[in-house]
C-alpha cells in the first residue's frame, strides 16, 4: 500500500453536503405541509396515515444503524460470517412482537410505550422507564455519531468533532421541525444511500477480486463456515447464542423500544402495522447480508496486505477499513 494517497475528492464532499442538505430540506417541507405538525398526533405519529412501504424502510434504517454498516464488515473480517445467521432469529423475534405486544399498543391507543407503562403499572414506572430510555439513547447516539465520524476522520482532514456536530445538528434540525413524517421520509432517502453505498463497494470489490476468488480466500481463511452447535460458553459464535441473541434483540427492539414502536404506530391499524414489520424483514436481511459480504470482500482484498499491520497500516482502527477500501479502489 505504499504510495497510496488517502483522501476525498471535490465530488465526494459535494455528495456529503447534498445528503445533509436534502435531509434538512425534508424536515422543512413537512414543517409547512398538511397540519404543519400542530397536533401531537401529527408530530409524534405522522397523523397515523403513513403508507406501508416508507415505514418498512424506516424500520430497517433505524434497526441497521451506522454501527451495523461499519462494524459488521469488520466483525466478518476478523471472526467470520457466522453472525449472518442471526437473520433467521430476527424473523422469529419480529413475528413474536407482531402478535404479542404490538396489538396491545393499538388496542390501548397509546402514542408511546411509556403511556402504556403508566396505565398498566403507574406513573412512577413511566418515569423510571422513560428516564432509562433517555439515558440509553444518549449512550447509543454517542456511538452512532462516533462511528461515521471515525470513518470520515480516516479519509478526510475533517476533525472528528466537526463531523459529529455537522451530522448531529442536521439530524436534530429535521427531526425537531418536521416531526415523525420528516423522520420517516428521511429514513427512506438514507436507506437508498445505504444500499447504494454498500452495493457500489461490492461491485468494485468483486470486479477487482472476483466473487469466486473472494469466497475461496475467505473460506480458506476460515471466514465462511457454519456456526457450531456446541453448548460451550467460551465460543464467540454457536447456533444457540446466535438464535438467542437475535430473538431477544428483535423482541426487545419491536416490543419495548420507543424508536421502533413509534414507527409502527404511524399506521392506521394493526393489520397495516404488521405488514410494514413483515416487509421490513426482507429489506433488513438484504442489507445485512450485503454488509456481511462486504466483510468477505474486505478480507479477500486485503488478504496479502492487512492495513492494520505494520508497515502497511495507513489507519489506526479496524472500523475504518470499510471506508478506506473505497478509496483504494480508485487507484
Amino acid at each position: 500500500m505504499d504510495g497510496v494517497k488517502i483522501g476525498l475528492g471535490i465530488w465526494d464532499y459535494v455528495m456529503f453536503s447534498l445528503m445533509l442538505i436534502i435531509s434538512a430540506a425534508i424536515g422543512v417541507y413537512f414543517r409547512f405541509r398538511g397540519n404543519k405538525q400542530k397536533t401531537t398526533d401529527e408530530y409524534l405519529l405522522a397523523g397515523k396515515d403513513m403508507p406501508i412501504l416508507p415505514v418498512a424502510f424506516s424500520i430497517m434504517a433505524s434497526f441497521m444503524s451506522a454501527t451495523t454498516i461499519i462494524g459488521t464488515p469488520m466483525e466478518v473480517y476478523y471472526f467470520g460470517i457466522q453472525m449472518a445467521y442471526t437473520c433467521v432469529s430476527y424473523i422469529i423475534g419480529m413475528t413474536i412482537s407482531a402478535y404479542t405486544t404490538l396489538p396491545v399498543y393499538f388496542e390501548m391507543g397509546a402514542s408511546t410505550i411509556y403511556e402504556y407503562a403508566e396505565r398498566r403499572f403507574g406513573k412512577h414506572t413511566r418515569t423510571l422507564t422513560s428516564s432509562s430510555f433517555i439515558l440509553q439513547m444518549i449512550l447509543f447516539m454517542s456511538v452512532v455519531l462516533y462511528a461515521p465520524a471515525l470513518a470520515l476522520s480516516a479519509v478526510t482532514n475533517m476533525s472528528m468533532w466537526v463531523s459529529i456536530v455537522s451530522v448531529g445538528v442536521v439530524c436534530t434540525f429535521y427531526c425537531t421541525i418536521g416531526g415523525m413524517k420528516a423522520v420517516l421520509w428521511t429514513d427512506v432517502f438514507q436507506s437508498f444511500l445505504m444500499f447504494f453505498g454498500v452495493i457500489a463497494i461490492l461491485i468494485k470489490g468483486c470486479i477487482d477480486v472476483g466473487i469466486g476468488n473472494a469466497i475461496q480466500i475467505a473460506t480458506d481463511g476460515g471466514r465462511i463456515a457454519l456456526p457450531s452447535f456446541d453448548l460451550s460458553f467460551y465460543k464467540r459464535y454457536t447456533a444457540w447464542n446466535i438464535l438467542a441473541q437475535g430473538v431477544i434483540m428483535a423482541i426487545s427492539g419491536f416490543s419495548a423500544n420507543q424508536v421502533q414502536v413509534q414507527r409502527l404506530l404511524t399506521l392506521k391499524n394493526i393489520k397495516r402495522s404488521r405488514w410494514a414489520l413483515y416487509l421490513s424483514i426482507p429489506i433488513s436481511i438484504a442489507l445485512y447480508l450485503l454488509v456481511c459480504f462486504v466483510g468477505v470482500v474486505l478480507y479477500a482484498y486485503f488478504s496479502k496486505c492487512d492495513p492494520l499491520s505494520p508497515p502497511n497500516n495507513p489507519i489506526y482502527k479496524g472500523d475504518q477499513v470499510r471506508k478506506i477500501i473505497a478509496l483504494f479502489y480508485d487507484d
